[in-house]
């Protein structure tokens, strides 16, 4: 995810490096490299040009301190800057009724029904919301199907009525049974349209005035770029949503559509989408994204990851494991499952500071699991249990039933027995408190 801009940025800055001082010359020099990296992303030329326009003035009111290079002090600046463009601060949802209606509109192939699934995944585990999911796309035959498979998936109702072709009663419909269940969240998947189409956009206003909904989401596909700012600025004309989401930031998305959106529509993005499985949604955090995009990572939403799958019960559990030494290919099986879930591995990697330009050029197979889950499936209960046990023989035998070779399972042993030293020495107070003293001399 931004990964060229990222990379053009950073050669930008460069141009100040062993710079002493911010200068009109070298500053105008930079911002000249910075928008051309803008425009090559599909930003918004007039949003291009207002931005460097806003950091070149700042830049040139600054004092350089004797601590700070003018390189760190424009970071600084443009992570600032960055975060206000994409909207500043984070726009969550409201919930101002019981139930909250969600209206959900967009492009066809934006991702709309798969990102229905995702919110109400998302308010039902991280909100500990009660949703029922509408089906209210009567044109697309799959539609229906593939909302009701993505409710079973997560366990959410979904209220259909295939033998209706009015989108209004079914959305009303859909309401009623809400209030009669207990349902505090009401979200409405509606067919996707194209803005030139003005049956359809006439339809989804009427949706709209029917319904009355809290929240309006307009879906847009971030890889078509500048079309997505238009598209988003067509349907706000019409819709008056009150927020974006961001589909497919996973993929080669040079970001224009991130950067530009908030500044044209003047409507905050709300979520983005970072994959395909049901827990691949983000809340929208400006400066967040700024610090990823300028390569300074983003710890917070790391942990916030990590905590989504973090079960207190299992952690408490697994710790005194590992204070009698007694971890095993169990957990580590376990913990492998917890991290797979929590996205994407490059995605991951490039939320560690410094850790996102190293990965730039290396491809992270979203596999790389794969060859270890095999080894640890082919060993025996009592072998799993017991990795101790695991002699010569046993590897060979191992390494016939996963499919690897003896090289494989004998890294993966030395590995493990790794990890075990170091976690029970993190266990150890006192271990601990060695190891940070010499923290400093390493």
């Amino acid at each position: 995810m931004f990964e060229n801009l990222s990379d053009k940025l950073d050669r930008a800055f460069k141009v100040l490096k062993g710079q002493g001082t911010i200068t009109e010359i070298n500053v105008a020099e930079t911002m000249k490299e910075i928008r051309k990296a803008l425009l090559d992303a599909d930003v918004n030329y007039k949003t291009a040009k207002a931005f460097t326009d806003d950091v070149r003035q700042k830049a040139l009111g600054q004092n350089v301190l004797t601590a700070v290079s003018p390189g760190q002090l424009l970071t600084k600046l443009m992570n600032d800057e960055l975060a206000e463009l994409m909207g500043g601060t984070t726009a969550e949802l409201t919930f101002p009724a019981t139930p909250t209606i969600i209206l959900i509109a967009g492009l066809n192939g934006a991702g709309k029904t798969t990102f229905t699934g995702k919110l109400a995944n998302y308010l039902k585990t991280q909100k500990n919301k009660k949703p029922l999911l509408v089906a209210d796309d009567i044109y697309r035959p799959a539609a229906i199907d593939q909302l009701e498979v993505l409710g079973q998936q997560i366990g959410i109702p979904v209220y259909a009525n295939r033998d209706s072709k009015d989108p209004i009663a079914i959305a009303r419909e859909g309401i009623a049974l809400a209030k009669q269940n207990g349902h505090n969240v009401v979200i409405i998947d509606t067919a996707g349209r194209l803005a030139i189409d003005e049956a359809m956009m006439v339809e989804i206003e009427q949706v709209k005035a029917a319904v009355n909904p809290h929240e309006i989401l307009f879906v847009v596909d971030s890889m078509t770029g500048q079309d997505a700012v238009n598209t988003a600025k067509t349907f706000n004309d019409r819709l008056d949503f009150t927020g974006v989401v961001l589909t497919k930031l996973d993929g080669d998305t040079r970001g224009g559509a991130a950067l530009s959106i908030k500044s044209v529509v003047n409507k905050p993005i709300k979520f983005i989408g970072t994959g395909e499985k049901m827990e691949a949604l983000d809340v929208f955090h400006p400066d967040r994204m700024a610090s990823r995009i300028l390569g300074m990572g983003d710890v917070v939403s790391l942990v916030e990851r990590a905590q989504q799958q973090f079960d207190e019960k299992e952690a408490a559990e697994l710790q005194k494991k590992i204070r009698k030494n007694k971890f095993d290919f169990n957990d580590f099986y376990s913990q492998i499952q917890q991290i797979k879930k929590m996205g994407n591995m490059k995605d991951l990697m490039g939320m560690i500071p410094g850790v996102g330009k190293m990965m730039k050029d290396v491809e992270v197979d979203d596999n790389a699991f794969k060859a270890i889950e095999a080894i640890i499936q082919s060993m025996t209960p009592f072998e799993k249990g017991n990795p101790e046990t695991i002699n010569q023989s046993r590897r060979t035998r191992i390494a016939k039933g996963s499919g690897t070779d003896l090289a494989e399972v004998n890294r993966l042993m030395k590995q493990f027995d790794d990890m075990k030293k170091v976690m029970k020495q993190m266990s150890n107070p006192a271990a601990m408190a060695s190891m940070m003293r010499r923290m400093p001399k390493m």
